[in-house]
C-alpha cells in the first residue's frame, strides 16, 4: 500500500516543522506526532494566518480525499484512508515524474486574472521555485500517460479499495457495475466544506502557489471557466460566480454600498477544516455477518448491495448511539449474492411464458420461481451449493485480508425471505432424497391385508426384495454424494442466525418437524451447528410464520417477544423478558360482550386483552374460573336434588283412597320427616360436592399452570417488530415483508446479540409491557 505516513515526514524535510501549510519566518522544534494526529486531533476552521507567513504546499495531513456515492454529494475519508490515498498519489508522482509539471498546466489553461502584470513579472522568478519547491509531490500529472501503477489502497473499513491513477474506487467482497469517483479536495467553500472541483482547486493552488510563495502580498483575481476568484490577503479567498445574475446581483448590492465579498462571494478555505490522523480509522472488524438475499433478485441485481448497505447504515448509527463504548470491537456486514451465478433451466421458462401481461409474468418468473426451482429435486442442489461456495469464498478472502479474524473472530447469517430456507438447509445438511426413504410411508403393509395367502407370501418376499434393494440405493447414493460432492460444508461456525421475514417454519411443518417436550432450539436446529437462532418478523408480513410453536405447542397462545424501540432508554435484556398471553381468554360460549352473563359452566366475564397478560395472571384468572365452575356444578347437582325431593313429598303428600284411618295419618307424619331429613342430607351432600369438584378443578389448573410454567423456552426465538399506531394493516401487509432492511430497531435488536449481553444500555429493570 505504499510508505507510511511516518516515513513519509522522515524522508521528506521540506515538510518537517510545518503542520498547517504555513512556515513562520522563525520556525521552532514541533512535536510531529502531535501535528499527525498521535495527539489531540487539530481543528483548522479557527486558524488565524498572519501577513509574515510564507505559503508552503499543503501537508498529507491537510488535503482530504472525498468519495461520491449513489450520485449524491461527496463524501470525506477518514483521516487514516485519506492519508494513505494522498501518500499513495504522492509516491505515484514521485514514481513517474517530468510528464507534466504544475507551471507548464498552469501556463496552458491561462492561469491569469485581474492582475496580469503581477503575473508577468513573477513568472521568471516562481519558475525555478515552483519547479523546485512545488514539484513532486503536489505537482499535477497527466494520469492517463503514466506507465508505472502503485497498489490500490484499502479503504472504508476494508471493504473498498482506491485505484489512485483512476481516481475511482470499487468495492472488493462483491461485484459493482458502477465505480465510485474519488477526488483530491485541497480548497473548500465556507460553512458546508464541500471540495471544489478537482480542476479548480487546482489552478487556483497554483495560482496561491505562485503569488505567495516568496511572502509577496498582492490583491488579484484568477479567472475560471464559469466563476473567478478574488484574493484580497493570503488567507481572505473568495469565489463569484460569472453568471448573469450573479453579475446582476452584485452590482445592484455594491450600488447599494455593500463590498462585493459580502455581497455575493463564497469564501473559500485553504486545507480541509480537520486534520487527517492516522488513528482516525474504524476498530477492526471482530464479527462479521453475512446478509443472503431471498427471491427476486435476478429481476434486480443489486438489490442485496443497496440493502446490506442501508442495513450498514443504519447499524453504524447505533453503534454511535448505543455502543460507543465499544471502541475494540466492530461488526460488519456482507452482502452474499447468490443467485446471478446460477444457470438453473437457463431460458427455458421464458421461452414458455406467454406474451400477454408479459410485464407481470417476467416479474413471476424473476421473482416467484426461485420458490419452485428450489423446491424441485434437479435444481436445489444447484442453488445450495451456489450460495455455499459463495458464503465461503467470502469468508476465505476475508480471512486472507484479515489473518487475526479466523482466530479470534465470529460470524453470523442474516437471511431474508427463501434464504432462510436454503441457509437452514445447507447449516443442517438435509438431504430431501434421504427424507424420503426413512419418512416415506410403505404401502405393502395396508397392501397385502387385501391379498390371499398366496398372494401375501409372494408379496412378503417382494417387499424383502425392496427393501434390500432400498439399503442398497441408500448406500449407493451415500457413496455418490460422498465422492461426487461439489460444494464443501461451511469453513466457519456460525454464531446467530437471523431469519427475517421467514417461512421456514411452513418448509419445517411441511417437512414432518412436530412439536415436543424439550423446550431448546436443538429440536429444530441443534447448538453444536449454530450457538442462537432468532425469528425476526413484522406482525403483518404475510410471508414470516413463528418458528416457537414447533417447539412447545402451547407457545402459540403466548406472544411473540416484541422488539424494543431504538430510542427506548434502558430496556428489559430480550432473556429477562417473561412470556406473555396471546388470547388469555378463550370463551366457550360465543356472547356479545354486553350480553354475557355469568353461568355456571363458565368463568367470570373478564375485559379482553391480547398482550401484556402474564402466565401467573393466567393462574389466578384460571383459579377464579375453577371456583365458579364449581359453584356451578354444585348448584346444577342441588337443583336436581331439590326436584327428586320435590317429587317424592308430592307423591307421599297426596291421600290415597285405598288407606285409611290412622295408618294414613301416620303416613303423612313419617314422610315429612323423611322428606325434612332426605333434603337436609341432599343439601350438605350438594355442598361438599360442591367444595370438592372445586378442589378438584383448582389442583388441576395449578398443577397445569405449574407445568406450563415448567416446559418453557430456555431461549425466546420468535421476535416481533411493533406497529405503527397510524399504520394501515392491508397497506403494511404489502410494504412489511420488504421493510426490515432500513429499519433501526432491528439494527439495534442485531448489535444487541452480536455485542454480547454486556451492553451499556441492558439494566435488569423488568419491562413495562411485562
Amino acid at each position: 500500500m505504499g510508505e507510511s505516513y511516518q516515513d513519509y515526514q522522515s524522508s521528506n524535510t521540506d515538510y518537517q516543522g510545518s503542520s498547517t501549510g504555513y512556515q513562520d519566518s522563525d520556525p521552532g522544534p514541533t512535536d510531529y506526532l502531535d501535528v499527525l494526529g498521535y495527539g489531540p486531533r487539530r481543528s483548522r476552521a479557527g486558524s488565524s494566518r498572519h501577513r509574515g507567513e510564507v505559503v508552503t504546499e499543503l501537508g498529507p495531513e491537510e488535503v482530504r480525499w472525498f468519495y461520491k456515492e449513489d450520485k449524491r454529494t461527496w463524501k470525506p475519508f477518514v483521516g487514516h484512508d485519506s492519508l494513505q490515498i494522498e501518500l499513495t498519489y504522492r509516491k505515484l508522482c514521485e514514481l513517474n515524474p517530468g510528464k507534466a509539471s504544475e507551471q507548464d498546466e498552469w501556463e496552458e489553461l491561462g492561469g491569469s486574472g485581474g492582475d496580469s502584470e503581477g503575473v508577468e513579472g513573477q513568472k521568471g522568478q516562481t519558475e525555478a521555485s515552483v519547479s523546485k519547491e512545488v514539484a513532486g509531490p503536489a505537482e499535477e500529472i497527466d494520469v492517463d500517460s503514466i506507465d508505472i501503477g502503485v497498489e490500490a489502497v484499502c479503504v472504508r473499513g476494508g471493504l473498498y479499495e482506491v485505484d489512485v491513477k483512476e481516481k475511482e474506487s470499487y468495492p472488493v467482497y462483491w461485484n459493482q457495475q458502477e465505480r465510485i469517483p474519488v477526488m483530491r479536495g485541497q480548497w473548500f467553500t465556507d460553512g458546508t466544506w464541500l471540495p471544489l472541483e478537482e480542476e479548480d482547486s487546482d489552478l487556483i493552488e497554483l495560482e496561491h502557489l505562485s503569488r505567495f510563495l516568496d511572502s509577496k502580498d498582492a490583491i488579484h483575481s484568477l479567472k475560471l471557466s464559469r466563476s473567478h476568484v478574488d484574493w484580497h490577503s493570503v488567507d481572505e479567498v473568495y469565489l463569484y460566480s460569472d453568471a448573469t445574475t450573479s453579475k446582476i446581483a452584485r452590482t445592484v448590492t455594491q450600488k447599494l454600498g455593500f463590498s462585493k465579498a459580502s455581497s455575493s462571494g463564497t469564501r473559500l478555505h485553504r486545507g480541509y477544516v480537520e486534520e487527517a490522523a492516522p488513528e482516525d480509522m474504524p476498530p477492526a472488524a471482530t464479527h462479521i455477518v453475512f446478509v443472503v438475499h431471498g427471491i427476486g433478485q435476478k429481476m434486480d441485481q443489486g438489490r442485496i448491495i443497496r440493502n446490506t448497505s442501508m442495513m450498514r447504515d443504519a447499524a453504524r448509527k447505533m453503534e454511535e448511539k448505543h455502543f460507543s463504548d465499544r471502541t475494540t470491537e466492530h461488526v460488519e456486514f456482507l452482502p452474499v449474492e447468490w443467485r446471478s451465478k446460477l444457470s438453473l433451466d437457463g431460458d427455458t421458462v421464458d421461452s414458455i411464458t406467454p406474451d400477454k401481461v408479459r410485464g407481470l409474468r417476467d416479474m413471476l418468473n424473476s421473482s416467484a420461481m426461485d420458490i419452485m426451482y428450489y423446491t424441485s429435486p434437479l435444481y436445489r442442489d444447484e442453488i445450495t451449493r451456489g450460495l455455499t461456495k459463495e458464503l465461503n469464498r467470502l469468508y476465505t478472502l476475508f480471512c486472507s485480508r484479515n489473518p487475526e479474524f479466523e482466530e479470534k473472530g465470529k460470524v453470523s447469517i442474516v437471511s431474508h425471505s427463501l434464504g432462510c430456507v436454503i441457509t437452514f438447509d445447507i447449516m443442517t445438511g438435509w438431504d430431501p432424497v434421504r427424507f424420503h426413504h426413512q419418512e416415506a410411508p410403505d404401502a405393502m403393509e395396508t397392501e397385502q391385508r387385501r391379498r390371499g395367502c398366496e398372494e401375501q407370501r409372494l408379496l412378503e418376499e417382494l417387499h424383502l426384495t425392496r427393501m434390500r434393494l432400498r439399503d442398497l440405493e441408500d448406500q449407493f447414493q451415500g457413496l455418490k454424494t460422498s465422492s461426487s460432492r461439489t460444494s464443501p460444508p461451511l469453513k466457519f461456525k456460525v454464531e446467530n442466525f437471523f431469519c427475517m421475514g421467514s417461512p421456514l417454519a411452513v418448509f419445517l411443518a411441511l417437512r414432518g418437524i412436530r412439536p415436543g417436550n424439550n423446550g431448546t432450539q436443538d429440536h429444530i436446529l441443534p447448538r453444536s451447528i449454530c450457538q442462537r437462532l432468532l425469528n425476526i418478523f413484522h406482525p403483518t408480513d404475510p410471508v414470516a410464520y413463528r418458528l416457537e410453536p414447533l417447539i412447545l405447542k402451547h407457545y402459540s397462545n403466548i406472544s411473540p417477544v416484541q422488539i424494543h424501540w431504538y430510542n427506548t432508554s434502558s430496556p428489559t435484556p430480550y432473556d429477562q423478558i417473561r412470556p406473555t398471553l396471546l388470547n388469555p381468554l378463550k370463551e366457550s360460549v360465543s356472547v356479545s360482550d354486553s350480553e354475557s352473563l355469568p353461568s355456571p359452566c363458565t368463568s367470570p366475564p373478564q375485559n379482553r386483552r391480547h398482550y401484556g397478560e402474564s402466565i401467573t395472571n393466567l393462574g389466578k384468572a384460571s383459579i377464579m374460573g375453577a371456583a365458579s365452575i364449581g359453584k356451578g356444578i354444585g348448584g346444577i347437582f342441588f337443583s336436581r336434588f331439590s326436584r327428586s325431593s320435590g317429587q317424592v313429598g308430592g307423591t307421599e303428600e297426596e291421600p290415597s283412597d285405598s288407606e285409611g284411618g290412622i295408618c294414613e295419618t301416620e303416613g303423612v307424619f313419617f314422610g315429612h320427616d323423611v322428606q325434612h331429613a332426605f333434603v337436609s342430607v341432599s343439601l350438605s351432600v350438594c355442598d361438599l360436592c360442591s367444595r370438592f369438584i372445586t378442589v378438584c378443578v383448582c389442583v388441576c389448573v395449578c398443577v397445569c399452570s405449574v407445568f406450563v410454567l415448567s416446559v418453557e423456552l430456555d431461549r425466546r426465538i420468535d421476535f416481533e417488530l411493533r406497529e405503527g399506531l397510524v399504520e394501515s394493516r392491508y397497506w403494511s401487509a404489502v410494504t412489511s415483508h420488504t421493510a426490515y432492511w432500513c429499519s433501526h430497531d432491528i439494527a439495534l435488536f442485531l448489535l444487541t446479540f452480536m455485542y454480547g449481553p454486556n451492553t451499556p444500555n441492558e439494566t435488569t429493570e423488568d419491562n413495562l409491557d411485562s
